[in-house]
């Protein structure tokens, strides 16, 4: 097995790729005989040593010519000193091994000792050969950037991706540790993944790591880093290798599709026009640029349409939102609720004004853009400002506003993939601002139908001091039908209304109108309060009857309580509406017991009423339950919170003038869940001394009885004046309860700021006013009270009715006056 020349050999003194030393080997003496022969050779052939060791080499080849050739080589030493080849041998099975053999001369003192053998198997060889050429072909040409690593972290190999990738001008790497300031990834980064990596043996795989591999206008690249150990068959590190993938496409695009998503998510949630517009200078900073402003119409803030404008300088927007906010504001730069002024007729501002989004990339083009508007600059250009987009808010072919992009601390300029991205935004955006105008436009003009449809929050009569406030659901994002109200009934008489409708939206206000004027209207006929809320009753009945036709479904509850100041008697009714709560004047607080009927449109249930002393300058509390429901859903505990609260803010002694603002603060969540109405009411008394009370029978002599006594009572108030009068009143009073009521008669003056006169008879025939023809000798008595008085009517009580007239003070009937 010595050194012949053949078609798969090379000669000793030729040039040619020289195979890996071979596990297998054996010695060969001069005469060709096998002297030793290793365990690996035993592995390759099956030939155990004892076996081989002792015969000829060559009869372990299997091609003739193969063995003449070792022959001859061992014959002629001269032929070749050592040879490199691929030969054929028999396996001791029988089956030909091809391998790949080395074969080197020994020398002794002769100069010749024999020969040593290694032989591998070639296939295995060939295949190590081409993974070699593979794994070189790989490293060399692969596009992606690749970096090999020894075991502490220096760079040994880079193939040329990652050489324009890893490198700066004339700072080579191989060599030098990774970390520091030495390429264009984050190194920090890389080198934290390197040592986890070799430490733990896990590889870390697609890791996003920012770069800039070349310089110009788009140096921001994203790579996705792999990092793995390199080891032998026994796990020894030998080295650490990194491949870069540039996903910088990707990442882009779905750092576009992430924030339009968030656009999506955070614009015009809130329905508020203002907001809407920071949440959308929110949105684009950072995310896109360093500094954002939105600037809106005055009339869409108003929730108006704005102007069809001509042209720039009539746009009068108003910058709303901007971003970053606070003191990261640039200075110099108009912060929110700047309104420029006057704008010049240019040729972007045109472009903008027709829906088009301008993009000016660098520096040269803002300038350019300014020539000749320089003064305007501070305006619109912040500090270090190099790259700008301006997009309209274009909706429904009308311009809400615009919206202002800066980049002025990253130094990559707007490309037009940002532009695209600002005007989808920006539609998006538009739409949530028309949407919050419309939304503007309609809940204002519900709010001003629900103030319209609600009392005046605080009133002064003889019989109580009220102050009332509403609260809407939602912190005023939304309307309902809760409503209080103050009649002022005759006889110095005062009605304290609180009801809720159920529902929200307009169709909840409209009912609640509906209600609020047939109470007005009941309470003008006065009838007790369970007679009052049977007819409410009656009236919801039939909304729900229309209820089908219109969608909706119409219940309320209600409370309506009277209060006489005469007598300090409360006297009321309730259709599933929470108590009222007294504070005494003794500062006690407590809750009035009554028996709550049904809610307004059950039906066919009756309403009790509950009667109660009222001392003066006690304060009560009508409310709805949105005043005392929370979440925990205790009214119990609910009605204890607004007893406390009573307790510490309405107490004796304490200006009822903002109390209930304050109240419902302390009690109510921010935003309110649901709509809050509270009323209350300081009571006040008629001095005994203001009152006058008589009785008299059936009997003609009573006319002239009634008005002795009504003159002598008027005389001793000092009213005069208004004695003539008040007896005629009188006179015709009397006298028809005497020819068409019978006996017994009562007669009551109550002097305050009018003079209220009053005639009970046990009858329930209706007074009617009508006009007596020429011929009629009767029929003229109410006619004449209606001129003599400011106004007159009749109640009903358990048996019978009462007559009333109210007077101003003084004779003069257009000059009212009040006394002292």
């Amino acid at each position: 097995m010595s050194g012949p020349v053949n078609a798969e050999g090379t000669g000793a003194g030729e040039e040619g790729p020289r195979p890996e030393p071979c596990a297998a080997t054996a010695w060969v003496d001069r005469a060709g005989t096998v002297q030793l022969w290793s365990a690996e050779a035993e592995a390759l052939l099956g030939y155990p040593a004892q076996e081989v060791c002792g015969t000829p080499a060559v009869e372990l080849l299997t091609g003739l010519g193969d063995r003449e050739a070792a022959l001859v080589g061992r014959d002629r030493p001269e032929a070749g000193l050592s040879w490199d080849g691929v030969l054929a041998l028999r396996h001791r099975d029988g089956q030909e091994v091809r391998v790949e053999l080395r074969v080197r001369p020994l020398m002794d003192r002769e100069g010749r000792a024999g020969w040593s053998v290694s032989a591998g198997d070639a296939r295995r060889i060939e295949r190590e050969d081409i993974d070699r050429a593979m794994m070189r072909a790989l490293f060399e040409q692969h596009p992606a950037p690749i970096a090999i690593m020894d075991g502490e972290l220096r760079y040994r190999l880079l193939n040329g991706a990652a050489e324009q990738v890893l490198t700066r001008p004339g700072n080579q790497l191989i060599g030098r540790p990774v970390g520091g300031d030495t390429s264009h990834v984050e190194s920090g980064t890389v080198d934290r993944v390197l040592r986890q990596v070799r430490e733990t043996g896990d590889p870390v795989l697609s890791l996003p790591v920012r770069g800039s591999p070349l310089p110009g206008p788009d140096r921001d690249r994203m790579w996705s880093l792999s990092t793995f150990r390199l080891t032998d068959p026994t796990d020894r590190l030998l080295g650490m290798c990194q491949t870069y993938a540039d996903i910088t496409d990707g990442y882009r695009a779905e750092r576009r599709l992430e924030l339009l998503t968030r656009a999506g998510a955070g614009i015009g949630a809130t329905l508020d026009v203002a907001r809407t517009a920071q949440e959308l200078a929110d949105v684009l900073v950072p995310a896109l640029g360093d500094v954002a402003w939105v600037a809106l119409s005055e009339a869409v803030l108003e929730g108006d349409e704005p102007p069809k404008m001509s042209g720039p300088g009539r746009w009068n927007l108003r910058r709303i939102g901007v971003a970053p906010p606070g003191e990261d504001w640039p200075s110099g730069l108009p912060a929110a609720g700047a309104v420029p002024p006057a704008l010049p007729e240019h040729p972007l501002l045109q472009r903008i004004g027709q829906g088009e989004t301008v993009l000016l990339p660098d520096l040269d083009s803002v300038i350019a853009a300014a020539e000749g508007h320089s003064e305007l600059a501070h305006l619109f250009v912040p500090e270090h400002g190099h790259s700008v987009i301006a997009a309209p808010l274009f909706a429904r072919g009308l311009v809400l506003g615009t919206v202002v992009v800066w980049r002025t601390r990253r130094p990559a300029p707007f490309g037009q993939e940002d532009a695209d991205l600002l005007t989808e935004i920006a539609s998006r955006a538009a739409l949530g601002v028309d949407n919050a105008r419309r939304y503007t436009r309609e809940h204002r003009a519900a709010v001003a139908l629900q103030q319209r449809l609600l009392p005046a929050a605080t009133t002064d009569t003889p019989a109580a001091e009220t102050v009332g406030c509403y609260v809407p659901a939602g912190g005023g994002a939304e309307i309902g039908g809760d409503w209080y109200d103050v009649i002022a009934l005759p006889s110095f008489r005062v009605a304290l209304v609180a009801g809720d409708v159920t529902g929200h939206g307009l169709s909840a206000t409209a009912t609640m109108g509906r209600l609020r004027t047939a109470v007005d209207t009941l309470a003008d006929l006065e009838l007790d309060p369970d007679e009052l809320l049977t007819h409410l009753d009656d009236l919801v009945q039939q909304l729900q009857d229309e209820a089908p036709h219109q969608g909706d479904i119409v219940g309320a509850s209600c409370l309506y309580a009277v209060y006489d100041p005469v007598s300090c008697q409360c006297t009321l009714a309730s259709a599933g509406h929470p108590p009222p709560v007294v504070v005494r004047p003794d500062g006690t607080v407590r809750s009035v017991e009554i028996s709550p009927g049904p809610l307004l449109g059950v039906g066919g249930m009756p309403f009790e009423t509950t009667m109660f002393d009222l001392e003066p300058g006690s304060t009560i509390a009508v409310y709805t339950k949105g005043v005392i429901y929370r979440d925990d859903h205790d009214p119990d505990a609910g009605l204890r919170r607004l007893t406390d609260r009573l307790a510490r803010f309405a107490g004796p002694g304490r200006d009822l003038d903002g109390v209930g603002d304050e109240l419902l603060r302390s009690l109510g969540e921010a935003p309110a869940r649901d709509d809050m109405a509270l009323l209350l009411a300081r009571t006040r008394a008629i001095a005994p001394a203001n009152t006058a009370t008589w009785e008299f029978p059936a009997d003609p002599s009573a006319v002239a009885a009634a008005r002795q006594a009504a003159a002598g009572q008027l005389a001793a108030w000092g009213l005069d004046e208004v004695s003539f009068t008040t007896e005629l009143v009188v006179s015709e009073l009397v006298t028809n309860a005497v020819r068409y009521a019978g006996g017994p008669i009562g007669l009551r003056l109550i002097r305050e700021n009018v003079l209220v006169c009053e005639v009970d008879d046990p009858s329930n025939t209706q007074p009617r006013l009508r006009r007596a023809r020429w011929s009629d000798e009767g029929g003229r008595g109410l006619f004449l009270i209606a001129q003599l008085t400011t106004r007159w009517g009749s109640r009903y009580a358990r048996s019978g009715k009462t007559i009333w007239t109210e007077q101003p003070l003084v004779a003069d009937l257009g000059m009212p006056g009040l006394l002292p």
